[in-house]
């Protein structure tokens, strides 16, 4: 029996942060897992559910309700509806608060009320942990999206995109803009220093991205320097792309230099979802250094 049970304690190994010689498939399997679960603490924090979810579909109530008897812009091309110009806006905004301010909160709270620590001695790879974070992220966002698209149409009379350049626009725009929200959400989570620090850090960085990209205002409204600022950041492109999938062409005479420029609205959108999960692999780690 003795030497049965030494052999055991040497062949035996628990499963830590650092051991994750798993069976084939596990990572997906936990990561799909992982996902229900977000999404059960995502419904169940109330904060989440008005302030990242809630948010950009009362503002587009409110914004357009408040805009819908302003005067058309006249452009050389024909009027531009100002109340119209809040769906793509809010469809920006919900990106971004689904992407960087939903994780940014999340996983700096996780980091530190000791979540990450108790999974780092769980047979729960990271990549699984990722998977969980993104999918929630990407099933929340696009019921949001849906709602906004619902309100915007329904209750507005506002128009889906009319061309298939416009839906293809659409359609990276989204995808490259929620991936790119998402990876810096996870980088900026590494700043807060406690779990009471997260939304007062993470909250106003948003908040101050989308007043100056053009969600609340347009973009044109502010001075040079600022947009050149905001121009450094993906969050004016996200919403440059949004305006062009949404508004007819004759909006280009709102935007800079009165013309389109998805080229560097993907080129910047790229680029920063490259930055963003650099940090993130550089920064992310089961046990918060000391």
């Amino acid at each position: 029996m003795s030497t049965a049970a030494n052999t055991a304690m040497h062949t035996v190994t628990p499963v830590t942060g650092l051991d994750r010689t798993l069976p084939p498939g596990h990572t997906l399997r936990v990561g799909i897992d992982r996902i229900r679960l977000e999404l059960l603490e995502y419904v169940r924090r109330v904060d989440n559910m008005i302030f990242t979810f809630a948010f950009p579909i009362m503002l587009l109530l409110i914004f357009a309700s408040a805009f819908g008897s302003a005067d058309p812009v006249q452009t050389p091309e024909g009027e531009i509806d100002p109340a119209a110009m809040m769906l793509p806006a809010m469809l920006a905004a919900g990106v971004l608060l689904s992407g960087t301010q939903n994780l940014g909160i999340g996983v700096a709270i996780e980091k530190w009320d000791g979540t990450l620590r108790r999974f780092s001695a769980m047979p729960i790879p990271v990549a699984s942990y990722f998977i969980g974070k993104f999918g929630q992220v990407l099933v929340t966002s696009i019921v949001q999206t849906a709602a906004l698209l619902a309100v915007g149409i329904g209750v507005f009379g506002f128009e889906l995109p009319q061309s298939g350049e416009q839906w293809g626009v659409f359609g990276w725009a989204y995808g490259l803009g929620l991936l790119c929200c998402s990876m810096l959400g996870l980088a900026l989570a590494q700043l807060p220093r406690s779990v009471n620090s997260a939304s007062a850090i993470v909250i106003p960085v948003v908040l101050l991205l989308q007043f100056i990209s053009g969600i609340y205002l347009t973009i044109t409204m502010l001075p040079e320097w600022l947009i050149q600022i905001a121009n450094v950041f993906p969050v004016a492109w996200l919403a440059h792309a949004m305006r062009f999938a949404f508004m007819p062409d004759a909006a280009r005479f709102a935007e800079l230099n009165q013309e389109w420029d998805l080229g560097t609205a993907l080129l910047m959108l790229a680029a920063w979802t490259v930055v963003g999960t650099a940090i993130a692999l550089f920064t992310f780690r089961w046990v918060k250094r000391s």
